[in-house]
């Protein structure tokens, strides 16, 4: 039999990668009908976060600050997700603290469930691996929206620390640790004239598979920076569309695939946003050309 990490590979893909669309809304919303000179925070800024917690892409964090508090308020936002994959489930929730526009904090939690292909995989059939995700962002220089004459993006630097519930397994597997912390410095440029956001980040990580199964190995156990990038594209104020990318780092002796995901967001009102993405997972061990597609709900103030 194949080894048991790919089937989990690709579900991680699935679930991160949809939810690309999740967090798009957050800084990319237009701003309110009749304002002329554009506020602190756009329409839906922050009220949104993605698979990890923070605000941001579905796959990458941005150096946007969560919630819709401007800079001299406080903001905040919550949401739940659900992931259906051929074979794999994924239920995802958290909450986000933003403040004064500068500092963003974070709590998530997901579960992966295995469903019929932990049965075959000898784990027992919806076999489930939780993680907890602790996260914290700093704004540093710029502001995506309200520095349209300048070049210089918003630049801000954060970690994701977390923890996953199934050490035994994982080190029984040769995984080295059941806990780990990504670090991350994130550039963020909204173009109001084309109605296009674009970000760059880079990871230094050592996760398998975003921490599901684990950090490093008995035989690699280091940090690599990896790169994650956003292209998003506004129709209207409460509509947008776009498509995400995240390296992945190879710790487990096969080739993590790189993610990719296409989304469509949409935003009824400044508080609620709803969220259907669709993602390619590939191959999960005994299961290929596996897809996923999620539907998401935010709220925020």
């Amino acid at each position: 039999m194949k080894s048991p990490y790919r089937a989990f590979e690709s579900i991680k893909v699935g679930a991160a990668a949809s939810l690309v669309g999740i967090s798009l809304l957050s800084g990319l919303a237009w701003a309110e009908e009749g304002d002329v000179t554009f506020s602190s925070k756009l329409l839906l800024t922050g009220g949104v976060t993605n698979i990890e917690g923070s605000a941001g892409g579905g796959l990458t964090p941005w150096a946007v600050i969560g919630g819709n508090g401007t800079k001299e308020q406080v903001g905040a936002s919550a949401f739940y997700t659900n992931v259906r994959a051929n074979d794999y489930t994924l239920n995802t929730g958290g909450v986000l603290l933003g403040i004064y526009d500068r500092v963003e904090l974070s709590v998530a939690q997901q579960k992966f469930n295995t469903r019929e292909v932990g049965g075959l995989l000898g784990l027992g059939n919806g076999y489930t691996f939780t993680q907890k995700i602790y996260g914290a962002k700093l704004r540093l220089v710029g502001d995506a929206v309200l520095e349209q004459d300048s070049w210089l993006p918003q630049i801000s630097v954060g970690f994701q620390h977390k923890e996953n519930d199934r050490g035994d397994l994982l080190r029984a597997l040769g995984i080295k640790h059941d806990k780990g912390t990504d670090y991350y410095v994130a550039a963020t440029k909204l173009f109001l004239n084309t109605s296009i956001l674009v970000n760059g980040t880079v990871r230094m990580t050592k996760a398998n598979q975003t921490g599901i199964l684990g950090f490093g190995t008995n035989t690699k156990d280091k940090y690599e920076a990896m790169f994650e990038g956003s292209i998003a594209y506004l129709a209207r104020k409460d509509l947008a569309f776009g498509v995400e990318f995240r390296q992945k780092p190879d710790n487990l002796g096969f080739k993590e695939d790189n993610w990719y995901d296409l989304f469509v967001a949409y935003a009824p009102t400044k508080n609620v946003s709803v969220t259907l993405a669709y993602a390619n997972l590939g191959n999960i061990v005994i299961k290929d050309k596996q897809r996923a597609t999620y539907l998401s709900l935010q709220v925020g103030f």
